[in-house]
């Protein structure tokens, strides 16, 4: 199990999109989140490149004096599938690898705007909260209700039973990233009491992030 309840966040994980949308208030909030970073002295991790809003926040954290890591699978970087990396570039075998990664170098997460590939990220690094293979704080930055309809989904989920109460809790929605950031680090983690079961030691470390986690739990 890694990570813990309510603590001094040092460094965010951000997920969202190599494209800019449609929605001017997209790339402000995305610059916003980058400089409210550097501004509370917080390191920012990501997936790499310079396209889209992923562009925006890493150059907007950068520029603001914050330490910048992109993680990103060699064969994107060596492609020039998405730019340049701003800041320091780790480069990963495989799209495992580097979701392992962002979760070994991150304190918190935050979802932002984007398609099929932040919410794959946002959802597994959830799953690993709910199977108590970490505790660390997970965001939705719901920027002109971008959101609304997946949190309804989740509500919707967790009153059919297909979400239990422990788990619904592990996303934490907010519409400005300084209330987003606030909410982050007061966040106190509540294991559910069967997760609370699950040893995760007697494993290899090196193997127990490679589960199929797209069981229905």
């Amino acid at each position: 199990m890694e990570g813990n309840s309510a603590h001094q966040i040092k460094s965010i994980c951000v997920f969202c999109g190599s494209n800019l949308g449609k929605n001017a208030k997209f790339v402000e909030a995305s610059n916003n989140l980058g400089k409210v970073l550097a501004k509370r002295k917080i390191h920012l991790v990501y997936g790499g490149g310079s396209l889209g809003l992923m562009g925006c926040v890493s150059t907007a954290a950068h520029v603001g004096g914050s330490q910048v890591l992109g993680i990103i699978p060699t064969a994107l970087a060596e492609g020039n599938f998405v730019g340049k990396t701003v800041g320091e570039e780790l480069q990963v075998p495989t799209m495992q690898d580097r979701i392992s990664k962002m979760l070994d170098n991150s304190d918190a997460f935050i979802a932002l705007l984007g398609g099929i590939g932040t919410l794959e990220e946002i959802f597994q690094i959830a799953s690993w909260a709910q199977l108590n293979i970490h505790h660390k704080p997970i965001g939705l930055l719901n920027i002109d209700g971008f959101f609304n309809k997946l949190l309804s989904f989740l509500d919707q989920a967790g009153e059919e039973n297909f979400i239990p109460h422990s788990a619904r809790q592990i996303f934490i929605s907010a519409s400005t990233t300084e209330e987003m950031v606030d909410k982050l680090e007061d966040f106190v983690y509540k294991l559910d009491p069967v997760a609370a079961q699950i040893d995760w030691s007697k494993g290899n470390s090196s193997k127990k992030r490679k589960m199929d986690l797209s069981l229905h739990l």
